[in-house]
């Protein structure tokens, strides 16, 4: 029996069993500190082509182009790369290459390392006060934090949950089930480009303009799905269901990203809040159109209810995603 069909049977027949597990052992394990992780070594490899590549003096066009051959053969590259070495495992030993299949796949999805950060932000803000908070954000949001209010650090902390559960697990889970882990893993160096370099100041305005706009592309159908299983979780989670709706009609367009305002839109809805406004990046003010009504004022436990959400949204989106694709292959594709 050929080598490549072997290896692609044993790919397809677990596929179910490698997502099932992954998503459990990121429930139980997060992401432990000190484990070499792929997106570290992914973002390693970007800095040092940054480095090599995008230097002072180079005209606009010249970044422009240099970044869109960095966003194309860069993902191709690895992808390709991460191909060899599973084939090379699976012609080692089978049982090995679903050992790293089911490790990668696991260290690819961010749902318990994401509600354990913001929950980190909640714990800050009721037992050590702002300052406490405002570095504990600063580790998952790109904005500057140091003079942000109290109830700034609780909106960015929202606005951030909504937006990574369709960048950290509904994406990755949707190129997975598709593409395979191959797939996964070309995602993740997109959406990873895009986090580095796609900034809106003088040395990645035209340079990261490109990895922005090939991550807006494959999240396209990923963030609109997470609304969708956003909006199914709102109720379960005790929410404001028509509410969620009528904001998300309204407003998931009102981002500078097609994509996060999707799930931005249900989360402020959901929670009765507005979020969006004007943003420091890097000392560089963002101004973003505001998303959501201010029923009320942002409280702590406005983070838990969105941990809440996401815990149950994820639920929905394994099961429904695992479903497409079990409804792609009855079809025969």
């Amino acid at each position: 029996m050929p080598l490549a069909w072997e290896f692609s049977n044993l790919a397809q027949s677990s596929l179910y069993l490698t997502a099932l597990l992954a998503l459990v052992i990121d429930l139980v394990l997060a992401d432990p500190p000190g484990l070499p992780h792929p997106v570290v070594l992914v973002g390693k490899a970007i800095s040092f082509f940054d480095r090599q590549l995008n230097r002072p003096l180079l005209t606009p066009a010249q970044r422009l182009s240099r970044g869109a051959l960095l966003a194309v053969f860069l993902p191709v590259g690895l992808t390709l790369g991460l191909q060899a070495i599973l084939r090379l495992l699976f012609s080692l030993n089978p049982y090995l290459y679903l050992l790293f299949r089911l490790i990668l796949a696991w260290q690819l999805l961010a749902l318990k390392g994401l509600a354990q950060e913001a929950g980190m932000v909640a714990l800050a803000l009721r037992t050590q006060g702002l300052g406490a908070a405002r570095l504990r954000l600063a580790r998952i949001v790109g904005r500057d934090t140091a003079e942000l209010s109290d109830t700034e650090v609780i909106k960015a902390t929202v606005e951030t949950v909504a937006e990574n559960f369709a960048d950290g697990l509904v994406a990755p889970l949707f190129f997975f089930v598709l593409f395979d882990l191959p797939g996964m893993f070309f995602y993740k160096v997109i959406n990873t480009m895009d986090s580095m370099l796609g900034y809106h100041n003088a040395r990645y305005e035209d340079f990261g303009k490109a990895a922005a706009r090939i991550d807006d592309v494959a999240n396209f159908f990923p963030a609109r799905l997470a609304a969708f299983f956003m909006l199914l979780a709102t109720p379960l989670a005790g929410l404001n269901f028509p509410q969620a709706w009528q904001i998300f009609c309204r407003d998931r367009y009102n981002h500078l990203s097609p994509n996060s305002g999707q799930t931005e839109a249900v989360a402020a809805g959901a929670l009765g809040l507005q979020l969006g406004g004007t943003h420091s990046y890097g000392g560089v003010e963002i101004v973003k159109p505001s998303i959501g009504d201010a029923k009320r004022a942002p409280e702590i436990r406005d983070i838990d209810k969105t941990i809440r959400l996401l815990y149950l949204a994820a639920g929905i989106a394994f099961f429904l995603i695992l479903g497409l694709r079990y409804l792609i292959l009855i079809v025969g594709f």
